[in-house]
């Protein structure tokens, strides 16, 4: 029987995400048809565009709602493809505000909902648990934390290992790197990861140029910063001026496997440094009413990623009033200098590693297991309704 799937992702990571499992179910499934909601990476992994990831690709409170309705045009165009092409399962990864919504209604036509990566329900937004219980077959964790959270919700639930745990690795030797960007082979290197995006980045510039104007100062370090294709190189040598930072185009793998240290926005490329087991100062501001907001709404002992899975502060916390560039310059002398601190940084980026690995089967995999498990599931519950 030739199997349909739905898939839809609406961000960058969601789309590499799904398009890893799309991989993993082809190799079951040669002959099975995707459709759905496509980034680039779901289209060249040959799923079939009903709506394009990029028209949903909305940042800000404000932005949303001016775009709200072309948005909901687009969730209505993907609904009723699932009406017309009924599927025998849907994939929804991320983008919880649009995927849950839609859950709903996939869920009442019939069809299992299996969601990739986990709303962070855990810190906020608690109200959407009551919908998922309801309406997600099988939700996919991609953080060791969150399986044990949402199966005393009520959600079903399934840890699967970080999507990234197979794939962050440097592309050049560490040798090749420091000669392709004209780096001095005797100096330690610091990566600057300001933040994929061009509002954070520019939050956050000031006190990080503050900090390298300091340890610059003091110490003789290769400065990098690889800018991510959100920003682009253009965005950051317009506001370094005369700082001794090296901007290159992405290569963000590459700088931060070889960097002695990292600076880095709370986020995604926390857990790439985790992985690539750099030590890092992490850091994060946001303007003064979200940060208010924030301290309300959200319940969490950490707010990097790293320290969330290692269960404590394996990483500096350098958050809005606390970010400085006095501050981040001392903790990064700190990690430069004293070797002790720095292996016990990297004996916790170690475990958190490995807890993101899960040993056994790379995340695709798992996700692609469940996958099948429930088609299968779903098959024979049809064969059983139609013999009574």
């Amino acid at each position: 029987m030739r199997r349909k799937i739905l898939v839809s992702a609406g961000e960058a990571s969601g789309d590499l995400y799904a398009s890893l499992v799309v991989a993993e179910l082809r190799r079951a499934w040669p002959d099975a048809e995707f459709f759905g909601c496509t980034g680039p990476r779901l289209k060249a992994a040959g799923v079939r565009t009903v709506v394009d990831a990029a028209s949903l690709a909305v940042v800000g409170l404000l932005e949303v709602v001016a775009h709200i309705p072309r948005i909901y045009a687009e969730y209505r165009k993907l609904l009723d493809a699932v009406r017309q092409e009924k599927p025998d399962l849907a994939i929804l990864t991320d983008s919880p505000d649009f995927h849950l919504r839609a859950a709903r209604r996939i869920h009442a036509l019939g069809i299992p909902v299996v969601y990739l990566v986990a709303p962070q329900a855990w810190a906020w937004r608690k109200g959407r648990l009551k919908s998922m219980r309801r309406t997600v077959r099988r939700l996919l964790c991609i953080f060791p934390f969150e399986e044990e959270f949402f199966r005393r919700e009520g959600v079903p639930a399934t840890y699967i290992g970080h999507p990234l745990a197979g794939l962050v690795r440097p592309s050049l030797g560490r040798d090749e790197f420091f000669k392709k960007h004209r780096l001095a082979a005797g100096r330690p290197l610091v990566t600057v990861l300001p933040g994929s995006r061009r509002g954070e980045a520019a939050r956050h510039l000031p006190a990080l140029l503050d900090a390298v104007e300091r340890l610059y100062r003091e110490q003789a370090v290769n400065l990098v910063l690889p800018a991510s294709a959100n920003t682009g190189a253009a965005f950051f040598r317009e506001r370094l001026g005369g700082s001794p930072i090296r901007v290159i185009e992405g290569e963000s793998w590459d700088a931060l496997a070889h960097a002695d240290l990292a600076l880095a926005a709370s986020g995604t490329v926390t857990v790439e440094g985790a992985l690539l087991g750099t030590p890092m100062v992490t850091f994060y501001k946001v303007t003064a009413p979200s940060w208010v907001a924030g301290k309300l709404l959200v319940r969490v002992p950490f707010y990097c990623m790293v320290n969330l899975i290692a269960g404590r502060a394996v990483v500096p916390e350098l958050m809005q009033g606390r970010m400085t560039g006095e501050t981040i310059a001392r903790e990064a002398r700190r990690l430069l200098v004293d070797e002790e601190a720095r292996a016990e940084m990297k004996a916790g980026l170690a475990e958190v590693r490995e807890k993101l690995a899960h040993a056994g089967m790379t995340a695709p995999q798992r996700a692609a297991a469940v996958v099948q498990e429930i088609v299968a599931q779903k098959i024979l519950e049809g064969q059983v309704a139609h013999v009574s």
